[in-house]
Parts: structure tokens; sequence; C-alpha cells
């Protein structure tokens, strides 16, 4: 039951030096440099890192657990994604959501995926509903699904600004947001409306007027791949200087693509001054990643993996960023938007959910819930 963990460089995420970490159960119960200070343990394993750094575990705030696709057919349908992709990736909390496919898949079934890949050892939580509004919820309300079923903790993602989406109005979205912020109040749950944007031309607008016409905290509506263009970029910029917390995607770019990389992204927004506490990244892994002709054909796809994460935090050490400023964003901010307060940090109390990276910024040892998943 306990591990003791030695000589490790820690990133919590702030840079703590040289620390020792005692792990009782699923939780870190002492952290100190000096090592002499926790006296004789006979009973514990002790795992000796010399001066590795170890980081908390990433916090994927979008990935399509139970797959995602089918917009070209049924053929294009992605399988679920396997437990053992996020811990290779140093995932070890995922938020598992629905996409364009809210109709042969459900909030059920995604709940399902959900308790299920917790038993392999990923922490993990999901929305109800999907792109679509009305959403398609367990219960039959937004509301009652994050009250009473636990591991719903918001809602999306939503679709806005994309020819996928049911063209939702300002009403039906600022409903839904509604039953997000109430049920929050009422479990401590995140209580967020999680949004995709498309590339359409309205771009953030819905959620400008949203925040404009009523009495909802900015903190409540959360849009994600606002790195797909420049422009969208510049307008979420605005939308965290409000106040929203807003989420980059980790994806692959191709030549023609017209995005931002994540890495580039995250860069850009640090240096614009916007609030260094309300940017995120996720993966979408599991999910489809297409490109769409004129006429809403798909033209090719690719689909998400949540390796992009690890593969843009390592891209961001590699370029010489200091680990400490990037780090947040891939563990403590997200933490702080979804209301897990024991997440996206290492200090005492705290899960032990811990990452182990190599001098060439790879992930070589994964712990989640005190539990060793990968070991080098």
């Amino acid at each position: 039951m306990l591990k003791l963990i030695t000589n490790a460089r820690v990133f919590a995420p702030a840079d703590l030096g040289i620390q020792n970490l005692l792990i009782a159960g699923s939780r870190i119960v002492w952290m100190g440099a000096d090592l002499d200070a926790l006296g004789t343990l006979k009973s514990a394993e002790t795992f000796n890192l010399d001066g590795a750094r170890l980081i908390p575990g990433l916090i994927d705030g979008h990935a399509h657990l139970t797959g995602g696709g089918g917009e070209a057919g049924f053929g294009s349908r992605i399988p679920p994604v396997p437990v053992e992709m996020f811990f290779r990736a140093g995932v070890t909390s995922a938020v598992g959501v629905l996409g364009t496919d809210d109709t042969t898949r459900d909030t059920r079934s995604l709940v399902a995926q959900t308790l299920c890949i917790r038993d392999h050892g990923l922490s993990a939580w999901c929305h109800t509903g999907g792109y679509h509004l009305p959403p398609v919820t367990f219960t039959g309300s937004v509301r009652d699904d994050i009250t009473f079923i636990e591991p719903i903790i918001g809602a999306g993602e939503v679709a806005v600004s994309d020819h996928r989406s049911s063209q939702p109005t300002l009403q039906e979205l600022l409903r839904v947001a509604s039953d997000c912020y109430v049920a929050g109040m009422f479990t401590g749950k995140a209580g967020i409306l999680h949004l995709h944007m498309g590339d359409g031309p309205r771009g953030l607008e819905m959620i400008r007027e949203a925040l404009d016409t009523s009495e909802l905290p900015a903190r409540v509506f959360n849009p994600t791949h606002i790195n797909r263009k420049p422009e969208l970029f510049e307008e979420a910029l605005d939308l965290a200087r409000r106040g929203c917390t807003v989420d980059i995607t980790a994806y692959p770019l191709d030549k023609d693509d017209k995005g931002l990389s994540a890495g580039a992204a995250l860069l850009r927004y640090l240096d614009s001054g916007a609030p260094a506490d309300r940017i995120t990244l996720s993966s979408d892994g599991g999910g489809c990643l297409p490109v769409f002709n004129a006429q809403g054909e798909m033209q090719h796809w690719d689909v998400g993996d949540p390796g992009t994460l690890t593969d843009t935090l390592r891209e961001l050490l590699k370029d010489g960023v200091p680990l400490a400023r990037v780090l947040p964003a891939f563990t403590l901010n997200v933490a702080t938007l979804l209301r897990l307060h024991d997440k996206g940090r290492i200090e005492t109390g705290a899960a032990a959910d811990l990452v182990v990276l190599d001098d060439e910024h790879h992930v070589t040892d994964v712990m989640t819930k005190g539990v060793w998943r990968i070991q080098s």
C-alpha cells in the first residue's frame, strides 16, 4: 500500500526542485525535500527517479471515449479509445463527449464507457448531450443528468458555427447553459457548457451575445477547437479576458491547414496577456478530424489521438520553453475548470496521478490512483 518516490524533480506544476513523495493508497500523503524527516518506512516500496522530472498526470478535457465519426457513412464510425492510449500519452484523467453522432451513440452509452475505463484505472467523467439541441440526455433533462448521474459534470460538445450543428438559437443555447449552471450549484460539479466551434463565419458571436444578454457567469461557456483558424483564435482571446476558459485542440496540421498548431497557439495565448489560468489543451482523442468541401461532403479524415497532448508538450520543451510556463494548460487549469480539486497538481492530499519524463521529454512512467500503469 505504501510507495516512496525519491529524488524527483517535481513540477507541481511550479518547479519545486528535488522532492520525495510518500504514496498511500491513491493519494500523496507526504512530500518534502528532506527524506530524513519522514523517518524509517520499512514497508514502503521505493522508486528512485535520480532527478527525473515528475509532473501531474495530464487531464484531457475533450475525448470521444465511445469513438466518434460517422459523417461519411457507417463505415466511418470510430471505435472506442483503448485506455492504454491515454496511459501512453501521460493522460490520467479524461472527460468524454459525444460529437456529430448523437443518434446511434447516446449519453447512456457514454456513461457506461466512462464507468468502464474507470475500472481500468483512468479517472473519467463525461458530458451529457452532443452536437445538437435539444440534447440527447440520460434522464430527459440536462439539469437532472448533471445532478443525479455522478460521472456527468456538464453538457456538450454542443456545436455552433458549424454546418453539422442544429443551428441553435440564442435562447436554446441559454436554456442549456442555465441548466448546467444551476446543476453545478446543486452539486459542486463543473456545470459547464462545452462548445464545439466550427469554422463558420459567425465564429464566437453567439457566445458573446450570451454574455451580453444573460446573467450567467462567463465561466459556464467553454469553447473548444479555438485554434482551427486565426480569426477564431483572436475572438477567443477576448472571451478569455471576459472570464471564459477556452480550449486549444492538439490536432496534427496538414500542409494546407489554415489553423494554428497547439504549441504555437498556446504560446501566442500566453504572450497575449490574456489570463494564464483560462487556457487549456485537449486531444479530441477518438474523434473524427474531417475535411469537407463547400457542399459539406467529406474529402478525407483522420482520427484524434490522446498522444498529441504529450507530442505538443515535448515540442514546446524541445524549443526551450520552460516546463512550468506551459504545464498548467495541460493540468492545473483543466482541473480548476472541471472542479477536480485533487487533480492537476502535486501536493500533499492530492491524487497520486503522476507522470515521469525522461531527458528527451518522453513519458516513461505513469501512475494513476497510486498504481503504476506504465514503468520503464
